[in-house]
């Protein structure tokens, strides 16, 4: 059975999706959000600089007695978020290579995080364990040379 994605997918775009995955659906959203619409490696700098503790995830919902950190008002370093997200991310990178796409420019083009099924851990408290599903997106941008060729003016077409 194939995964719907909630995007739309295009020819010269690589896809991974991590279902089930044993980490916070909050923490996942504000990692998602971090790194849609960046380079790729810009995005993977991020994760790996979060997982080593230099740089914090913005959080923007879900910071309810949260700490403040350097250069943005409220964080958290997310550490295994990141770490599962990270491998997501390349393998990703991995799927755009094998289909023959430029990894130099491919973009995060959507990054989202959903509810995954709710199981139930062991014992006789009977707490919820964290699900998520997570979907990336990456696609290959194009070709910024044609827009960067200068243009006419409109004087020098009307002298003419």
């Amino acid at each position: 059975m194939a995964y719907g994605y909630s995007t739309q997918l295009s020819e010269n775009s690589a896809k991974a999706v991590g279902l089930s995955l044993p980490i916070s659906r909050k923490e996942s959203t504000m990692v998602c959000q971090a790194i849609r619409g960046a380079n790729l490696q810009k995005a993977k700098k991020l994760l790996e600089e979060a997982i080593a503790l230099r740089r914090a995830i913005p959080f923007t919902r879900y910071n309810d007695n949260m700490g403040h950190k350097h250069g943005i008002s409220s964080g958290s370093f997310a550490v295994s978020t990141c770490e599962h997200i990270l491998k997501l991310l390349k393998s990703a990178e991995a799927n755009a290579q094998f289909k023959g796409l430029s990894t130099g420019n491919l973009i995060v083009r959507h990054a989202s995080a959903q509810k995954g099924p709710t199981t139930h851990h062991a014992g006789r408290q009977r707490r919820l364990a964290k699900r998520t599903h997570v979907e990336l997106v990456l696609e290959e941008a194009k070709k910024q040379e044609a827009s960067k060729a200068p243009r006419a003016s409109k004087g020098s077409e009307a002298k003419k």
